[in-house]
């Protein structure tokens, strides 16, 4: 009796997947998305509701504008079949303006952030603010070392310093972006922040890739929660590799190079003045000492 049932049932259920289907052949985009399947008919039929899900979200990208636009799930994407080996599988597909935006943004990989905001990852030389002439003197240096760097001259970084949110790291990462623009590798690390993860398990990958990169800024120095250890193991060492290797480097902070030599010689496991003074010495010859004021842009 039970399987006289499951037969009865079996029957209803495939005269539902065939009116199903056949009402979805009306739709011109799940006939055509059908057609290039090339697949077993009960297949399809099977999967009638997700292929009349990617015909609609095709329909919307044959009538979308932009990305702001997008009326699909997945902004930029359309949702569509694909014949597998034989097997059926659904896929995301960028549609045009994303694959733009992808191709246009592919420089960013170029460029590594470590705990660094989003508006600064996304700098840029047309975006800089120049109409306060506090910050002419810093964008002239930016710029000769642009073209400087790109004629693949040795090029000295800079010990930017001066007062909270006047523009500083954004300043600079409009320049990292600029030259990743042409495959130079560079990083961007929030140096307070990248300290407290001393001691996680990938520290170890991330401390050698920032040591070796050919671009650096290490962000806000001085503003960290300072120990002996993370000076003497961590800093001094990786300011030693890259003034050895000749490796261009910047800073960012809110302290001058005297205030920062106060700021690393006291820790709560001492004072020690001349590990400090090694410290401001590194950061010399790695750069040029150059002061801003200027509006805070954060308020």
């Amino acid at each position: 009796m039970q399987n006289i049932l499951d037969k009865i049932n079996g029957d209803f259920k495939k005269v539902d997947l065939d009116k199903e289907y056949e009402k979805a052949l009306s739709n011109p985009n799940f006939k055509l998305m059908t057609s290039k399947l090339k697949m077993d008919e009960d297949i399809l039929k099977q999967n009638t509701s997700i292929i009349l899900e990617c015909a609609n979200e095709y329909e919307n990208c044959k009538n979308c504008k932009c990305l702001l636009d997008c009326k699909n799930k997945v902004e930029g994407y359309c949702y569509i079949p694909v014949n597998f080996e034989g097997s059926l599988t659904f896929t995301y597909k960028p549609c045009k303006y994303k694959e733009h935006m992808i191709y246009k943004n592919k420089y960013l990989d170029n460029v590594k952030y470590f705990n660094i905001p989003n508006y600064v990852k996304e700098a840029s030389l047309d975006k800089i603010y120049k109409t306060d002439k506090n910050r002419f003197k810093v964008i002239n240096y930016l710029m000769d070392f642009l073209d400087d760097y790109e004629a693949h001259k040795d090029c000295k970084g800079l010990y930017l310093h001066g007062n909270f949110g006047c523009g500083k790291t954004y300043l600079i990462s409009a320049i990292f972006n600029e030259l990743a623009k042409n495959n130079y590798k560079s990083c961007i690390i929030f140096w307070p922040e990248f300290l407290r993860q001393a001691f996680y398990d990938d520290f170890n990958s991330k401390y050698e890739y920032v040591k070796k990169v050919p671009l650096l800024l290490i962000d806000d120095i001085g503003a960290e929660g300072l120990t002996a250890w993370n000076r003497d193991e961590i800093l001094c060492p990786l300011l030693q590799y890259r003034m050895d290797n000749n490796l261009t480097t910047f800073f960012t902070s809110n302290l001058n190079l005297k205030e920062l030599e106060i700021h690393l010689s006291s820790s709560k496991d001492g004072v020690d003045e001349v590990k400090a003074k090694r410290i401001i010495s590194r950061i010399e010859q790695l750069t040029k000492d150059v002061e801003m004021v200027s509006k805070n842009l954060r308020k």
